[in-house]
């Protein structure tokens, strides 16, 4: 299994509002792509007036994540809203490794 990590910043007058679209956006793409595995929203205030917005999905292979992001998977994958909320982003997503759990 392979863990995608996406990461950016937002007002925190806008997170409720971002984290809907994202709900709306990327999750429920996520979700509906054959071999995802689940995914999820993370929030962090920074105490600065922003807050962090993390994505973090499950997949069952490299060929599953092409599917949803495109043959450069390490490619963040955005939406037309994005720009009008995020103060940053990652231009790259993580991927990760899960070991198997026995």
């Amino acid at each position: 299994m392979i863990a995608r990590v996406w990461r950016g910043v937002v007002r925190a007058e806008d997170a409720d509002e971002y984290a809907a679209y994202v709900q709306q956006t990327g999750i429920e793409g996520y979700q509906q792509t054959p071999g995802n595995q689940g995914a999820w929203l993370l929030r962090r205030p920074d105490g600065d007036g922003r807050e962090e917005i993390v994505t973090l999905s499950f997949w069952d292979s490299v060929p599953a994540i092409e599917a949803f992001a495109g043959q450069d998977i390490e490619q963040a994958k955005y939406y037309p809203e994005d720009d009008r909320y995020l103060l940053e982003r990652d231009p790259k997503v993580v991927h990760y490794q899960v070991p198997d759990q026995q």
